[in-house]
C-alpha cells in the first residue's frame, strides 16, 4: 500500500492533461479504498494483491500521460532501438498493454473471490473468471464511451484514445480476454499438476446435479407449493 501510494504520487504530479488524469483515476479512487475497507472481511491472497498493484500501477503510468502519449517510443531509444519498429507497431499500444495486463493480471483476484464467496469448483472455477473479465472489460468500453459523449471535445477524445482506429474498443476487449485465458490456463495447469482431485472436481462441477427441468415445470412446483403453504 505504501509502495503504491509513493508510486500513484510520483505519477500524480504534473499530470499532462488534468482533466483526463481525473478521469482516468475516478475508478482507482472507489477501486482501492474498496480493497481497504473490506480487507478484514475478505483478505486476497499475497499473490492477488501483487497481481492488483502492477495493474494499478501500470493505470498510473497511463493515466498520466494519457494512454495514447505514454512515451515508451522515447524511453526504447535511449536503448537505443525503437519497440515500435521491433514488434511491428503502426501506433501507441500502450493503452494496448494495459488491457492485456487487465485479464492476465485482474483475472486470478476475480477468481478467488469466485471460489471463496461463490464455492465453484472445477471447470466454473475457470469460466467464471474468464466471463467476468469480458464482461467488465466491455462494462468499461461502454463506460469510456458515455464519458466521452458526456465531457465531449478534446478531453473526451483523450480519454476515449481510439487513435483512429475504429476497431479500437473491441481490440481492447480480445486483448483482455486473451490475458484472462493465459492466466486461468495457468491456474487451471497448476491445480492439473498438484491438485490430485483435479480429474474428479472437473467432471462433477458440469455433471446435471438436477434432472427436473426449470421453467413451466418449476413454476408449476413453486404454485403448488405456494398454494398448499395457504391451505388451513
Amino acid at each position: 500500500m505504501i509502495l503504491y501510494a509513493l508510486w500513484w504520487a510520483l505519477w500524480a504530479y504534473q499530470p499532462w492533461d488534468m482533466a483526463d488524469w481525473a478521469l482516468e483515476n475516478v475508478l482507482p479512487v472507489i477501486f482501492v479504498p474498496g480493497l481497504i475497507l473490506t480487507r478484514k472481511k475478505f483478505c486476497f491472497s499475497n499473490i492477488s494483491y501483487t497481481l492488483m498493484f502492477v495493474f494499478l500501477c501500470l493505470h498510473a503510468i497511463g493515466s498520466h500521460y494519457t494512454y495514447a502519449e505514454v512515451p515508451y517510443e522515447q524511453w526504447a531509444a535511449t536503448l537505443g532501438f525503437s519497440l515500435n519498429d521491433l514488434l511491428g507497431f503502426t501506433r501507441n499500444n500502450f493503452d494496448r498493454l494495459v488491457h492485456f495486463s487487465f485479464g492476465l493480471l485482474m483475472a486470478y483476484p476475480i477468481l478467488e473471490i469466485f471460489a471463496r464467496v461463490a464455492d465453484t469448483k472445477g471447470a466454473w472455477s475457470y469460466y467464471f473468471p474468464l466471463e467476468w473479465v469480458m464482461s467488465l472489460s466491455m462494462i468499461y468500453e461502454l463506460v469510456e464511451w458515455a464519458a466521452a459523449e458526456i465531457v465531449g471535445g478534446d478531453l473526451g477524445m483523450a480519454y476515449l484514445g481510439t487513435q483512429g482506429d475504429v476497431w479500437d474498443a473491441h481490440k481492447d476487449m480480445g486483448l483482455a480476454t486473451l490475458g484472462a485465458i493465459i492466466a486461468v490456463s495457468v491456474v487451471a495447469w497448476v491445480n492439473f499438476r498438484y491438485n490430485r482431485d483435479f480429474r474428479s472436481e472437473l467432471s462433477e462441477s458440469i455433471r446435471v446435479k438436477d434432472n427436473t427441468p426449470l421453467g413451466e415445470v418449476k413454476l408449476r412446483e413453486l404454485k403448488d407449493k405456494s398454494r398448499d403453504e395457504e391451505m388451513p
